[in-house]
């Protein structure tokens, strides 16, 4: 990544803000009057209208309404049940089991998306030659290579990723808040394998489990026991993000993963374990005051999507 995680942002004006508060594409229903007269009652292709996101995803609905009524309308149904839900009960462990289903299934190197399939770090660089390399000097070509392409990369300490990987196998999935003009877009990160994939919560209602990743963070753990240290890249659909996002959300990952703030883990647990309880203004709060995303807000730089 392009550098260590911001610290010392406060919780300043966004939360003071009902506009910048607004969440977008939640499963759960907004506070009253966020969303207008009669969003409570809306259904079907009208309700998704209401999302300020539903625009980049039009095509994609339309296209099933058209290939699959009897499918869209299913799913129009499940949306307004899962509505009536606490976030954090979205079918999250039905998509993550989908997405390793595809992984045991591989076929073609590229996906329907244009991700890699079987990403391995031999592909990127020759292993067996980087190992006559001290870590530093390993950290240097990375950072280098990549520096030159238009992607999320970095080197993690070993110890890091360490926290990272033994919180991942507890708890697999997360509710992560992109900050965006109109206020905050929700994404689901899903850990699969050292893979850990984000898509738009509004893909995940309208897509179910066939939701198709949008970044993807590849991990690559082979250098972790002898040169202490994890390699991280990415790959990303670059219609519905550009490099700063995706850097958010990586800088995201790490936030919650690797934290050694016990309240900011405790969200993690807490959407996993105790979804009645998940707040998912808590993890606007927990962004704001580690200042991530920073950059993404109106009046900082321009948000290019």
């Amino acid at each position: 990544m392009a550098g260590p995680l911001a610290q010392g942002w406060g919780l300043g004006a966004a939360l003071r803000s009902r506009a910048a508060l607004r969440p977008l594409g939640l499963l759960a229903p907004p506070a009253r009057g966020v969303l207008g007269p009669g969003a409570g009652s809306g259904s079907g292709e009208a309700g998704l209208e209401e999302n300020p996101f539903y625009g980049k995803y039009r095509h994609k609905i339309q296209e099933l309404r058209r290939s699959s009524p009897d499918v869209f309308e299913s799913r129009m149904e499940k949306r307004s049940e899962v509505k009536k839900q606490p976030v954090g009960y979205s079918k999250q462990g039905e998509f993550i089991r989908c997405m390793e289903e595809k992984a045991e299934g591989l076929g073609a190197k590229t996906s329907k998306g244009g991700f890699t399939k079987d990403k391995t770090l031999d592909s990127i660089l020759n292993v067996e030659m980087v190992k006559e390399k001290s870590a530093e000097e390993i950290k240097q070509i990375w950072n280098q290579y990549f520096s030159a392409k238009d992607t999320v990369y970095a080197v993690i300490p070993a110890e890091k990723f360490d926290l990272m990987w033994k919180r991942a196998q507890k708890c697999p999935s997360f509710l992560y808040a992109l900050p965006r003009k109109e206020g905050y877009e929700f994404f689901v990160g899903q850990w699969s394998g050292t893979e850990l994939h984000f898509t738009s919560l509004i893909n995940v209602q309208t897509q179910g489990e066939t939701a198709p990743s949008q970044l993807v963070l590849y991990h690559y753990p082979e250098l972790q026991k002898e040169k202490g240290i994890v390699l991280m890249t990415a790959e990303m659909d670059s219609k519905f993000l550009v490099v700063h996002q995706a850097q958010c959300l990586a800088n995201q990952a790490q936030l919650f993963y690797a934290t050694d703030r016990s309240e900011t883990y405790e969200l993690v647990e807490t959407f996993n374990h105790r979804s009645s309880e998940f707040k998912y203004m808590s993890v606007i709060a927990e962004l704001e005051q580690s200042g991530l995303g920073r950059e993404l807000r109106p009046g900082q730089v321009s948000d290019k999507s």
